[in-house]
């Protein structure tokens, strides 16, 4: 996984209770917004919702049509992403509420092609950042009390809703921000230097991933399997962060989400292998690594947060793929360049696109850092092109609908780095 860890230190191992294979889901408490049941809004960013939890047995619903004639107006990653307001994903203001909340700090990467973004509806962060919080803690054991002030500093409450505008409700952002937690945990306590190493990876990352791809085993030997998914903090996560996902999913999209795992996990070990050899890859093979290991399997199920689904055929076109694998490429080089001075001064060699420049292409560090730049803006440009021409040949109301979360997605990943002050820090190269 992109670099949007750690969640904090080592995790030390915690009893379990026993396993079981349905969870008993906690009771929430009303969320402080009004919200439909999973099948989602009657439009992008209704108002009218009718409250009610989210419900285990019902299939999304789709979308109501978006105007199609609104959607070339403007490039696909704008700040009001594929089309005009007329398709904006924003709730109208409520003049109930109060005002909005001033932008967050931070800085972003000189050069850098990207688009603001609205901040994050405040209420719907603090409701987030709560209940993950109560998941981590209560339901998987993710982390000790003493570490609670580096959880709160990942902000993954207003990660999530930064990325997710058109969620209908904080239930359906939980689905994502449990899932994030997940993967970030499993990066860090099996892959990084928070408890992590290269050796005996593919071990434990197969194990792993057997909580999202469920072992089909005999009698016999399913306990013992059962047993292993509460064995660690990363697993109890997986399996817990999965349950939640495939109920609120269809069996398309859950099974869209298991492939882009295995790529996600076939990344990690291609990085791992490096590592174990000291290699330093071309930059192109870099790059290669880089669309395995990185962000796709966060924006690929906007969709299910949204409450709708982009039919498997349309999410399987070739087009399709290209504008997804282009947005996941982009996100995790914007990681790359956020978090290139924490990942300095961790200890051994940490490759960044940045590093990888400046060893193969000789390099000093600030122009590798300029170059890496560049990459990214070019991926940028790639990426709201090849959108734009899938939405101009298949305008499709579920499609175009897919295409503007992706682009939400890369918008708010952006300006989640951007703002996290507690995490990153620009180099000195200006």
């Amino acid at each position: 996984m992109p670099d949007t860890g750690p969640l904090g230190p080592p995790v030390p191992e915690r009893r379990p209770g026993p396993s079981t294979t349905t969870p008993v889901l906690p009771a929430e408490p009303p969320e402080p917004v009004v919200h439909p049941v999973l099948g989602g809004p009657t439009g992008l960013g209704t108002a009218s919702l009718s409250p009610g939890p989210l419900s285990p047995t019902r299939a999304p619903r789709p979308p109501a049509a978006p105007p199609v004639s609104a959607v070339r107006s403007r490039g696909l990653g704008g700040p009001t992403g594929l089309g005009t307001a007329s398709l904006s994903l924003a709730r109208a203001p409520d003049p109930a509420l109060p005002a909005p909340a001033p932008p967050a700090e931070g800085k972003a990467v000189p050069g850098l092609y990207h688009h603001p973004v609205p901040e994050p509806d405040p209420v719907r962060v603090e409701e987030v950042s709560r209940r993950i919080k109560r998941w981590a803690e209560d339901e998987v054991q993710l982390y000790p009390e003493d570490w609670e002030g580096q959880f709160d500093g990942f902000s993954v409450g207003r990660y999530m809703v930064g990325c997710h505008p058109d969620a209908p409700t904080v239930d359906h952002l939980m689905i994502a921000t449990r899932l994030m937690v997940a993967e970030n945990a499993v990066d860090d306590c099996y892959c990084e230097d928070h408890g992590g190493s290269p050796v005996g990876l593919g071990g434990r990352l197969l194990l792993a991933h057997t909580a999202l791809d469920p072992l089909h085993t005999t009698p016999e030997y399913a306990p013992d399997w059962e047993t292993s998914l509460g064995s660690d903090p990363p697993r109890r996560a997986y399996r817990s962060a999965m349950e939640y996902f495939v109920r609120a999913a269809t069996a398309s999209q859950a099974d869209r989400f298991r492939h882009d795992m295995a790529r996600l996990h076939m990344g990690y070990l291609a990085e791992a292998a490096w590592a174990e050899t000291d290699h330093v890859p071309e930059v192109w093979e870099y790059l290669a690594m880089r669309q395995f290991n990185n962000f796709r399997p966060c924006p690929t199920i906007t969709d299910t947060v949204g409450g709708y689904e982009l039919p498997a055929d349309l999410q399987a076109r070739p087009e399709t793929q290209r504008v997804i694998a282009l947005a996941g490429n982009a996100t995790t080089i914007v990681n790359d360049l956020y978090s290139y001075t924490k990942e300095l001064a961790s200890p051994g060699r940490h490759l960044n696109l940045p590093v990888v420049i400046a060893e193969r292409e000789q390099l000093s560090e600030r122009d590798a850092y300029l170059k890496a730049v560049e990459v990214h803006n070019d991926l940028m440009h790639a990426f709201e092109a090849a959108a734009a021409d899938l939405a101009a040949a298949c305008p499709l109301p579920a499609l175009l609908r897919f295409l503007k979360g992706v682009a939400a997605w890369v918008d708010g990943n952006h300006d989640w780095h951007r703002t996290n002050t507690y995490r990153y820090s620009l180099p000195d190269f200006w």
